[in-house]
């Protein structure tokens, strides 16, 4: 009787096998810490440093204190760089992110073609953006590209000459170039909504532009926040795909930071303002990162199906 009346006890693992498991799993994250610090705090120091010295990118490194920042700061360049950057950072994630939302709702149908046509939205992202900037700047060319050959005097412009034409080549470009990734990631995101959501929707009578704006965009929140994260953050980075497509031009229509440093480091030889342009750049990324993450509300690594 007393032997029916005692609870059952928990069987707990011997001490010895809990310290064995606490010592082991810290160990298991060792490998990737070796790799953060390797190659992405030892660099960020590194051009830290350099930002405050005096060096042409061969001879000796000078110490040369905050001239390589009053330098930076005081040029005007700097401004309109960061202006043109923050110009197609915005521009770009109005185009990318709606046509993104659309495309992943759309591929998240469960049609076979629709696997299909995701393969062959996907192709764009696996070619390179130096390639693609060739690819667009001979189909562009005014006197050789695909409007003088087809006769079509709509496309025969010099699109890359003239500084609001050569923006908007640059972010159609883009676009083009990332949609297919951010489709990815809502057609993930779709797809992990309840279908019982979209049933008791239709039970109410609500047609698919309601039970989009309704369902799909809510639940979709930190999907978004994810995604801007990384549009905004990349934007920071455009340079091959510019440099090749327009070199900044015309004057400096399409003169990005990324490109501003390049030329100040590797074509003037100056990489102490090069290094403090590259600071700042690193310093844009994360407050953007940390604002985006502010405006996300609550941990928007959390579950998108959390209080549904």
């Amino acid at each position: 009787m007393n032997a029916l009346a005692t609870p059952a006890r928990r069987r707990t693992p011997p001490a010895a096998t809990r310290g064995s498991r606490g010592g082991v799993l810290p160990w298991l994250a060792v490998p990737a810490l070796l790799f953060f610090v390797a190659f992405g705090v030892i660099p960020l120091v590194g051009v830290l440093f350099l930002s405050f010295t005096s060096w042409d990118g061969l001879g000796e490194i000078q110490m040369s204190g905050f001239t390589s920042w009053r330098a930076v700061l005081a040029d005007p360049g700097l401004l309109h760089a960061l202006w043109v950057t923050l110009l197609v950072m915005a521009v770009s994630w109005a185009v990318q992110t709606p046509a993104s939302i659309l495309l992943g709702v759309f591929l998240a149908g469960r049609q076979r073609y629709r696997a299909l046509l995701a393969v062959l939205y996907f192709i764009p992202l696996l070619l390179s953006s130096a390639a693609i900037a060739i690819a667009y700047k001979a189909l562009l060319d005014p006197n050789f590209g695909l409007g003088a050959g087809l006769n079509i005097e709509l496309l025969v412009q010099d699109w890359l000459g003239e500084p609001v034409l050569a923006f908007g080549v640059v972010i159609f470009v883009v676009s083009w170039q990332f949609i297919p990734f951010h489709s990815l990631i809502y057609q993930g995101g779709v797809r992990q909504i309840p279908r019982s959501m979209y049933e008791a929707a239709e039970i109410d009578g609500a047609g698919r532009v309601r039970k989009f704006f309704s369902i799909t965009l809510p639940q979709l929140k930190y999907t978004i926040i994810t995604s801007s994260t990384l549009m905004v953050v990349g934007s920071l980075t455009f340079f091959d795909l510019i440099f090749v497509l327009t070199a900044g031009g015309p004057g400096d229509a399409t003169r990005v930071l990324a490109l501003d440093m390049y030329k100040r480091g590797f074509q003037a030889n100056l990489m102490g303002p090069a290094s403090a342009i590259a600071v700042i750049l690193v310093l844009v990324g994360l407050a953007l990162a940390l604002l985006l993450r502010r405006l996300g509300g609550r941990d928007a690594g959390a579950s998108q199906m959390e209080g549904a």
